[in-house]
């Protein structure tokens, strides 16, 4: 089995890219967000160590971004909390789908994590800028100060690029995007 790692910067498209490989992708993203809605004892543990502003389950973001923004130690004690059981669902995915050819791992913080295993292919997810922003203003729960928050907490883009083994060009058409996954799968095989 391949392990492919997608790093780029927050909005740039890697879930979008990450799906357009066709093989089973672990999406860290909606994993936290199932570990709000359904996880009981996530819940406790946040409650415990944010009680101003983690009261009710299932928790909502909007709880999860007010801490965040009260104070930027925040982030971290939220991370502490919650990547020890993204990283546990992401050995069950592996486990789950140690016969396939690839898995793809959207994992934002993977390099940041130490996740990533040497053997890992690492594809960066080049955008433009204004394209980014463009993407990031139309999401429902737009935050310029969150995601500064979080650009702070990972590792440059010029250090996540020259880790690469690959650099795909996202435009944001899945025709585009399709040709140089095709093209990068073809170097795998």
């Amino acid at each position: 089995m391949i392990r492919i790692g997608i790093l780029g910067d927050i909005g740039s498209g890697k879930s979008f890219v990450a799906k357009l490989f066709g093989y089973s992708v672990f999406n860290a993203d909606n994993e936290v967000g199932k570990l709000y809605k359904k996880n009981k004892k996530i819940f406790i543990k946040l409650n415990q160590t944010l009680p101003k502003y983690i009261t009710h389950f299932p928790i909502k973001k909007q709880e999860v971004t007010k801490a965040i923004l009260a104070n930027k130690n925040n982030l971290r004690k939220i991370i502490k909390i919650i990547h020890p059981e993204i990283r546990k669902k992401m050995n069950i995915f592996v486990k789950k789908n140690r016969k396939s050819r690839f898995i793809v791992l959207d994992i934002p913080l993977l390099l940041e994590n130490k996740i990533n295993r040497k053997k890992d292919i690492l594809i960066f997810i080049e955008s433009k800028k204004d394209e980014i922003l463009k993407r990031l203003k139309k999401r429902k729960n737009f935050n310029h100060k969150i995601i500064s928050r979080f650009r702070k907490i990972q590792l440059s883009l010029d250090y996540k690029k020259k880790k690469s083994n690959f650099i795909i060009k996202n435009n944001f058409t899945n025709k585009f995007v399709k040709k140089q996954i095709k093209y990068i799968l073809k170097q795998l095989y």
